[in-house]
């Protein structure tokens, strides 16, 4: 496994429980073009988890004072010691030039790289439906690499929704406030930590190309925030950062009849 010492990138991956998913993960983050450190961390220890970190040879960290999901990402993000980080969550797979591609876009002044995305369902891949579409529509503001550190451009690229896919992003971590997540939200954790982000110096650097496939399925978190309603308050919520009241609620209206995509049906 690669030395910490001489490597600039960690792939943690975020384990969770039994994903059957997991093991195809990791082995994703082992077949990338450029090696990386790969970390395995948990709240929930058990069997399953401790087996795949063994066959793989990986360090796995366990978390004993877990308070949520976003307690938890900010968890991993610490037992990153290398330059450059990717919080992998464990259901995703990654294409293999998806670390050495990110990496070339990197520069100090960088906050996060990130690409788009396949969906996957099942076996089958596409980077073709209305809500892939749409982000990739928000994010055009971004190609352009001169225009990655622009203010107004980040926010625009946020203010209708969440158009980055949390999976798919690097972070530069000596550009990153420590705690960057913020405990108690459950859906739209990373959204808000891209808003704390756009008002920061720095750029969004955007690969306007798909180099990660993020699952959707009935066990992932997004499905069970969206069944159990608690997604549309922190919709709600997020909108206000970027508009006035009235506005922010006709979007939350508008951003929940996209939610129904997020099903195997």
């Amino acid at each position: 496994m690669m030395d910490p010492r001489n490597a600039n990138h960690t792939f943690v991956v975020c384990a969770y429980k039994e994903s059957p998913y997991l093991r195809e993960c990791i082995q994703s983050l082992l077949n990338q073009t450029v090696p990386s450190v790969i970390r395995i961390t948990t709240s929930t220890p058990g069997e399953y988890i401790q087996k795949a970190a063994e066959e793989f040879g990986l360090e796995l960290i366990v978390n004993t004072e877990s308070r949520g999901i976003a307690a938890d990402w900010n968890f991993a993000m610490e037992q990153c010691d290398t330059p450059y980080c990717t919080l992998a969550h464990q259901d995703d797979v990654y294409d293999p030039a998806y670390t050495e591609t990110i990496l070339q876009r990197m520069t100090d002044d960088t906050l996060i790289a990130f690409s788009e995305y396949y969906e996957l369902r099942g076996e089958e891949r596409t980077a073709a439906t209305i809500n892939l579409k749409i982000k990739r529509i928000l994010l055009k503001g971004l190609k352009n690499s001169k225009h990655a550190g622009s203010r107004s451009r980040k926010r625009r690229a946020l203010s209708l929704g969440n158009a980055i896919c949390c999976p798919a992003v690097t972070y530069n971590m000596k550009n990153i406030p420590h705690g960057l997540f913020q405990e108690g939200m459950r859906s739209n954790i990373d959204w808000q930590a891209w808003e704390v982000l756009s008002r920061m110096e720095g750029k969004f650097q955007y690969v306007a190309s798909p180099l990660m496939a993020h699952r959707i399925h009935e066990g992932s978190e997004t499905t069970q925030t969206i069944k159990a309603r608690q997604r549309t308050g922190e919709d709600f919520e997020m909108f206000r950062k970027f508009w006035p009241e009235p506005a922010a609620r006709l979007l939350t209206c508008v951003y929940a009849s996209s939610e129904k995509t997020n099903s195997e049906t």
